[in-house]
C-alpha cells in the first residue's frame, strides 16, 4: 500500500510539473533495466522499471558544462522503491549525448536487497543517441550506496535502457 502511494505521488508531480510548465517543454524518460547487475551471491538481482523528469526550462549553461535538475524514480521486481532529484550535466557530440548525474534520495527495500539506509545516492552515466525530433534512446549504467553513512553499505549497480522525449 506504501509503494502505491509513493509510485502515485510521484507520477502526480511529475504530471503536474508538466501542466505548470510555462513553454510546455517537458522531458520525460521511461526505463527498465536490471538492478543489481553485480549480484555476487545472485539472491537479489531483478528487474526495475522507473520514470524520470527534467525541465528544459531550468537549463543552465555554464563554464562546466550544460545542467539542469532530474527527478524520478523507480520501482524493482521485488517492490524496492527509490525516489530521487539530484542534478544532470549534459555534453554532445553531434546526436551522441553523454549525460553524468548525480542524484540523493529516498531508498525503501520492500522485499528486495537491504542497502543499509533509507538515504541513498545514485550517480550515474548515461549514452544516448537522437533518434527522432525531439525523442532519444539511451544506455545508462549507476551506482547507489550511501557513502557508509548507514548500519552497512553494499551498494547496487545498475543498468537501464531509456526512452526520452520531449513534450
Amino acid at each position: 500500500m506504501k509503494f502505491r502511494f509513493l509510485l502515485i505521488f510521484l507520477i502526480s508531480a511529475l504530471t503536474f510539473n508538466y501542466v505548470a510548465a510555462d513553454e510546455g517543454e517537458n522531458d520525460i524518460s521511461i526505463y527498465t533495466g536490471t538492478f543489481d547487475v553485480i549480484d555476487k551471491e545472485g539472491d537479489d538481482q531483478t528487474t526495475l522499471f522507473g520514470i524520470e523528469h527534467k525541465n528544459p526550462n531550468l537549463f543552465r549553461d555554464t563554464f562546466l558544462g550544460k545542467f539542469k535538475p532530474v527527478s524520478g524514480g523507480f520501482v524493482t521486481g521485488d517492490s524496492s522503491i527509490y525516489l530521487y532529484t539530484g542534478i544532470e550535466g549534459q555534453y554532445g557530440i553531434g546526436p551522441l549525448k553523454i549525460l553524468p548525474s548525480f542524484a540523493p534520495g529516498y531508498y525503501e527495500k520492500g522485499d528486495g536487497k537491504d542497502l543499509g539506509s533509507v538515504l541513498e545516492f545514485k550517480s550515474e552515466l548515461k549514452v544516448g543517441l537522437d533518434i527522432f525530433e525531439n525523442s532519444k534512446l539511451s544506455y545508462s549504467y549507476s551506482h547507489i550506496s550511501n557513502n557508509d553513512w548507514g548500519d552497512t553499505n553494499p551498494g547496487t549497480d545498475n543498468q537501464q535502457i531509456t526512452f526520452s522525449k520531449n513534450f
